[in-house]
């Protein structure tokens, strides 16, 4: 394994395993990493944490390895924010190369859509910054087609502007799942696009099973209230931790880990969230599954977006998880993972950065994206020098064969 020190680390590393006729298999922090590692170089950029904030322009200098967190303090000191995900763990670089949902994608778009400028070591070993002017294949392909054409050692990226943020989870016991679902769909057909909503069926172990609305808003706590108000027909709560907060907080509204630990997970797009889908996430417990979220799509997603994926049309996404403990378990959570999937009106598409280790870019984008990535690969990496977390030229047989 390689970590990186800077940039020129990288050259060194990306020219060494070139002469060698071997791979270099990036991973900014291994977050959500498949493991098709073998034979490769494991080079790591958490090193690279540098952070430049431009309050004025609205605009982020940051180094391949800054966590969200890190880049959600710097910008929440000048009332501005980027676009993170559920997780302060997560590398922004990683999650932008795979689109980036966001708590404020219905309002500003796919993460990568806020790239402005990326600098890169490509597989030739030359490093240079790539724009949509100087380099329009690349810099379509980095947002969002995965890292597997070239390494990113540092990108801008474009603010946006939160002086104000509300957020935070209301917490019920699964009884009253039913109750919660409905109203939580109620809210998303009328929410505006500075409010986003999911929907969290939690079965934590030594814990009854629970049901939960997550939310986050641009805006006042007046504002937010009054647009999740169908919440107070509800039951009282266990908890409710909404409350004003920084956009530094995001990451505390569902309060996933930090450290590293196993996870199986499997995620599908929904065309629907109608009665059907209602009964098939509600009908039975999600065991072996400990969380089953349902995130509210839409806004900015599903506009048009010059990126590998394009927009993202359909409403909804479902994401599930359960932690195995043996193979047994591991086994019970992919039938029920595959057995809920099979209940549910989905696309048949996913988010780059929902896939799992046994799927690939075909799972995810459309098939004239993958080939437009094939045939760059073709003339930038004909060797293969550089393996991203999915590979551009990697087909589900391959895939099956190295799990």
């Amino acid at each position: 394994m390689v970590e990186a020190a800077d940039a020129e680390d990288v050259q060194a590393c990306v020219r060494l395993a070139r002469s060698h006729g071997i791979s270099v298999a990036v991973q900014p922090s291994g977050h959500g990493a498949t493991g098709r590692t073998a034979g490769a170089i494991l080079l790591r950029t958490t090193l690279l944490d540098s952070i430049e904030i431009d309050p004025v322009g609205r605009k982020a200098r940051i180094g391949a390895g800054v966590r969200s967190g890190a880049l959600q303090r710097a910008a929440a000191a000048h009332g501005l924010t980027a676009l993170p995900g559920s997780s302060p763990a997560v590398s922004v670089t990683g999650a932008a190369l795979g689109g980036g949902l966001s708590w404020f994608g219905r309002a500003f778009g796919w993460l990568a859509d806020s790239i402005l400028a990326l600098e890169v070591v490509e597989a030739s070993g030359q490093s240079h910054r790539v724009t949509a002017e100087t380099d329009p294949d690349l810099f379509w392909a980095l947002r969002g087609g995965g890292g597997d054409v070239a390494v990113v050692t540092a990108m801008e990226l474009r603010l946006h502007p939160a002086p104000m943020v509300f957020g935070g989870r209301q917490l019920w016991p699964a009884a009253r799942a039913r109750q919660v679902a409905d109203v939580y769909r109620t809210m998303t057909q009328s929410a505006p696009t500075s409010l986003t909503l999911w929907l969290e069926l939690l079965d934590f172990p030594g814990a009854d099973p629970m049901v939960a609305i997550d939310s986050a808003f641009l805006g006042d706590e007046a504002t937010a209230r009054r647009y999740m108000r169908d919440t107070r027909h509800l039951p009282s709560p266990l908890s409710d931790t909404r409350a004003a907060m920084s956009a530094a907080d995001l990451g505390t509204i569902t309060g996933e880990p930090t450290d590293p630990s196993p996870g199986q997970s499997r995620a599908e797009l929904l065309t629907a969230l109608d009665d059907g889908a209602l009964n098939a996430l509600i009908g039975d417990p999600i065991a072996p599954l400990t969380v089953v979220q349902i995130r509210h799509l839409g806004g900015a997603l599903s506009e048009p977006s010059d990126s590998p994926h394009g927009a993202l049309t359909e409403p909804y996404a479902a994401y599930m998880l359960g932690v195995p403990s043996t193979d047994s378990a591991a086994e019970a959570i992919v039938r029920r993972q595959a057995a809920l999937a099979r209940a549910l009106p989905i696309s048949g598409r996913k988010p780059v950065t929902f896939l799992n280790a046994s799927e690939c870019l075909g799972d995810a984008l459309p098939q004239a994206s993958l080939e437009r990535l094939r045939q760059l690969k073709s003339e930038r990496d004909p060797d293969r020098t550089i393996q991203g977390n999915f590979g551009v030229l990697d087909r589900p047989a391959d895939v099956r064969r190295s799990g």
